[in-house]
């Protein structure tokens, strides 16, 4: 399993992270917490070292599964990666979504981060976290602000390293230049490129780790989503835009001469496009969620994978080629 540095004050992780967003269940259809287990013990049997989860996923069972999942194992083996700032608890910040289960808003004020983090600590099983992120930027709370939280958690050894995601360019470069940020964690994947022109150049500039999210967009490029799918109920994909039949149809198009070159080369379509959002530019980890033990070990393989200058090529012909969500929906 390959490995790449979190940035300069970051430290390695497998290039391929298990992303626990969908083993917390929530807006994904429910979730199995033995299966979930499982996969996520798979995925470190794998070579896998990295897991990235929230404290919002599943309000809090995520980590509990993932702490579950990491009991009984070497914690320095692992890179442990969270997030804070968003609560489903208060109703004194700033509205962030309102589900049908909970009402959930964005706070970094440094006690609702120190909050957060001992709740997360609890879920987890252990004493510190190697990435601490925040979720969603506050409007309400300056970027320096947050740093300064951060940087006194890292001091006090309660996470060794912190990261931003969902942020814009400009405050990213803020934190950088104010503190010791490690990484961005943004969406990124063959179908959502916006970031090229975003927080990448911003990342590379300043030496920063660059996690991708939705790599393979909630599945869409797994070449396995017809127009015919059908999602559980609660999944997010269900009545969504970018799932829709056209998008769809359009997807498994773009995906044609990729779905060939899998076959050809006895691997999954979503094992090339991992493979290839790796090899872009600035891009340093990819977060990879499943609740299949035969997928986590697939996902992992990804780390071993190489591809030729010709094949990277393919894929990226096919990526140009794609119109943009916004010209389908």
């Amino acid at each position: 399993m390959k490995k790449r540095s979190l940035g300069s004050k970051g430290m390695p992780a497998s290039t391929v992270a298990f992303g626990a967003w969908a083993i917390g269940g929530w807006k994904w259809g429910g979730t199995d917490t033995q299966a979930s287990i499982a996969a996520v013990q798979a995925s470190l049997d794998a070579g896998v070292d990295f897991i990235d989860t929230a404290a919002v996923y599943g309000f809090g069972l995520s980590e509990k599964i993932v702490g579950e999942a990491i009991q009984g194992r070497s914690r320095e083996d692992i890179v442990l990666a969270t997030k804070c700032g968003l609560r489903w608890d208060i109703e004194t910040a700033t509205l962030h979504a309102d589900t049908k289960e909970k009402k959930i808003y964005r706070t970094l004020d440094a006690d609702s981060i120190h909050w957060e983090l001992e709740q997360s600590l609890e879920r987890l099983g252990t004493d510190y976290i190697d990435l601490y992120q925040t979720h969603w930027p506050d409007p309400e709370i300056e970027i320096e602000k947050v740093v300064d939280t951060l940087e006194s958690l890292k001091a006090q050894g309660r996470i060794r390293a912190w990261g931003l995601c969902n942020e814009a360019p400009e405050r990213l470069s803020a934190a950088a230049s104010s503190g010791s940020l490690a990484s961005d964690q943004e969406r990124y994947s063959l179908l959502d490129r916006e970031q090229e022109s975003g927080n990448l150049p911003v990342c590379v500039e300043h030496d920063l780790g660059f996690l991708c999210y939705s790599p393979i967009a909630q599945g869409l490029l797994t070449g396995n989503l017809d127009a015919s799918r059908r999602f559980a109920d609660g999944d997010l994909r269900n009545d969504n835009p970018r799932f829709s039949p056209a998008v769809r149809e359009a997807v498994q198009t773009m995906l044609a001469p990729i779905n060939a070159l899998a076959q050809d080369k006895g691997v999954q379509t979503e094992q090339l496009v991992l493979a290839w959002t790796l090899s872009q530019p600035g891009v340093s980890h990819v977060l990879v969620g499943t609740r299949s033990i035969e997928q986590a070990i697939a996902n992992a393989s990804v780390g071993e994978l190489e591809l030729n200058s010709d094949e990277l090529a393919l894929i990226q012909r096919a990526a140009d080629s794609w119109p943009g969500f916004a010209a389908l929906v």
